[in-house]
């Protein structure tokens, strides 16, 4: 069964990183879930959120050679 309410779907979609976080309240969690349960745009969503933060934790800082962070530095009042 898939749930295409876009206004639900919307709720959803505006609250996953908190979802993702573990810091919905339990009455949200438990909605959070049900919604879940019948809507596959919500949950590949959701994969997909998950599968984007796999790959941004995987990716490392990119580095700055030190003299031009240093000629950087210098122009800022």
């Amino acid at each position: 069964m898939s749930d295409q309410n876009p206004i639900i779907c919307q709720e959803f979609v505006e609250e996953v990183t908190v979802y993702l976080e573990g810091k919905l309240s339990e009455a949200e969690a438990r909605w959070t879930d049900e919604h879940l349960a019948q809507c596959e745009h919500c949950r590949a969503y959701l994969d997909q959120m998950r599968s984007t933060i796999a790959a941004l934790h995987g990716l490392s800082e990119p580095g700055v050679d030190p003299a031009l962070r240093g000629r950087i530095l210098s122009q800022l009042p």
